[in-house]
């Protein structure tokens, strides 16, 4: 991985230094851009063995594969082990139990971002077809347990395997059995970046309830639309969940972000290439006392960045993490929801108004029976089914009004209609699911891999 710069290295002077990596950001509309993230799980397609890191069935294998192809890797030390590939903007990264996931470039539109996860898998096919593998997109592992599960080599993956079981038991499960897609965009200006941080946060219940797809764990029915879901209500309260600081704040500012993200503890730092590990302090206190004779850098502020979870994160773009993995048919439907809601001002508007009445202890009281009933499910007194139905009318005017147009002609709100319809019908992806199936389980490897797979054979 690259070293910091010389300029992020420095210690940090004040606050002006914390709110900085949010103004370096800022961009005009006509420069905004569309950023997909996807993860997937990989299994043996006859025995559902999941994904190694290394051997005959592991995920060097298929990096081997894919360098030849272009990609370049990346080690966290000289001579490490591979934890990425890197090919122009696009990588490839590794959760901690081997998840596959795709880092999007920044692109203009959302044709280019579902025609880019396309191509993903099919440079993927032969490598799969070699190996036997089979891609499943779904939100949480319907087969494996812990156990059965490897760990990625990467240096914080072994801090937060200690630091994070203590303070919530969906903290292995998050890291190593969960799966899911993302999307970053773009700000114009504090006020732009604000406004969009919180209007996402309080979509992103509603929005994962209507896309929930993780009913299964080892074999069997985990009893909700979301396991995943239920994994994230059972993590580090301090570096996940709504934001309340902000959601709370009357007119928000970067500074209530980083006022936020100051209290969470952290993982490490990098110092020379090495990590020392300073679990349970805060950044506040880092910054206030430092840590074995180090001082607080601007590097060290953007890796505490990364090791926050919330729903929705804000680094050098607004990265919404919400939303459980999805097959490739519906993947886009995910950034083509919130690019069509947050790139449109009067999309924006409508959205502010439909989520108006809905305060941060209605929607937070709500988060349960959202992950475990999906469209069934009510905040407050409004039905999510009836919120999720507007909602996706108010995207899809945002996608017509920004007329990209595909070869067919056709606006992004195409890459809508396969989640819209569903929605229409009263159905998540879960329910489709786990239509037709009696009891249960354990249910067989092989129908399971056949349900969830991310493309259909």
């Amino acid at each position: 991985m690259a070293d910091a710069t010389a300029e992020d290295s420095r210690p940090i002077r004040g606050t002006d230094d914390l709110l900085a990596i949010f103004q370096a950001a800022e961009k005009p509309p006509s420069a905004f851009r569309i950023g997909a993230e996807s993860e997937k799980f990989g299994v043996h397609a006859e025995t559902g063995a999941p994904l190694a890191y290394d051997g005959p069935f592991g995920v060097v294998r298929i990096f081997e594969a894919l360098i030849e192809r272009g990609f370049v890797p990346e080690r966290e030390v000289e001579g490490g082990p591979i934890v990425a590939l890197r090919r122009g903007r696009t990588s490839i990264t590794l959760e901690p139990g081997a998840q596959f996931e795709l880092s999007g470039a920044p692109l203009p539109d959302l044709h280019a971002v579902r025609a880019e996860l396309e191509a993903h898998f099919a440079e993927l096919a032969p490598i799969s077809e070699r190996m036997n593998i089979a891609w499943l997109g779904v939100g949480f592992h319907p087969l494996a347990r812990q156990e059965d599960l490897p760990w990625v080599p990467k240096q914080r993956y072994a801090v937060m395997r200690e630091y994070l079981p203590p303070l919530g038991s969906g903290a292995l499960d998050m890291m190593r059995r969960t799966a899911t897609v993302q999307v970053n965009l773009d700000f114009s200006s504090e006020a732009d970046a604000m406004r969009k941080l919180v209007l996402a946060l309080r979509l992103s219940p509603i929005v994962h309830a209507m896309t929930a797809n993780a009913p299964f764990v080892e074999r069997r029915l985990a009893g909700k639309k979301s396991l995943r879901g239920d994994v994230w209500l059972r993590m580090d309260p301090a570096r996940s969940g709504l934001v309340e600081r902000v959601l709370r704040a009357r007119a928000p500012r970067y500074l209530d972000y980083v006022e936020w993200a100051l209290d969470a503890g952290m993982f490490l730092i990098k110092r020379n290439g090495q990590v020392l590990a300073n679990t349970g302090q805060t950044f506040r206190d880092f910054l206030a006392n430092g840590y074995r004779g180090e001082r607080a850098t601007v590097a060290d502020y953007k890796v505490h960045l990364n090791t926050l979870f919330p729903e929705v994160r804000l680094k050098n773009t607004l990265e919404v993490r919400g939303c459980d993995t999805l097959p490739l048919e519906l993947a886009p439907s995910v950034p083509a929801l919130f690019t069509g809601t947050l790139y449109d001002e009067r999309a924006l508007e409508q959205a502010e108004a439909l989520v108006a009445p809905l305060s941060f202890d209605v929607i937070q009281a709500a988060r349960p029976e959202l992950v475990t009933r999906g469209l069934e499910a009510r905040i407050g007194d409004r039905s999510v089914r009836a919120l999720a139905e507007s909602l996706l009318e108010i995207a899809a005017g945002g996608l017509d009004r920004r007329a990209r147009r595909d070869e067919k002609g056709r606006t992004e709100r195409v890459h809508l209609e396969p989640l819209a319809a569903r929605v229409l019908r009263g159905r998540t992806p879960a329910d489709e699911l786990l239509a037709g199936l009696e009891g249960t389980g354990p249910y067989s490897v092989q129908e399971l891999i056949r349900r969830t797979r991310a493309i259909p054979v």
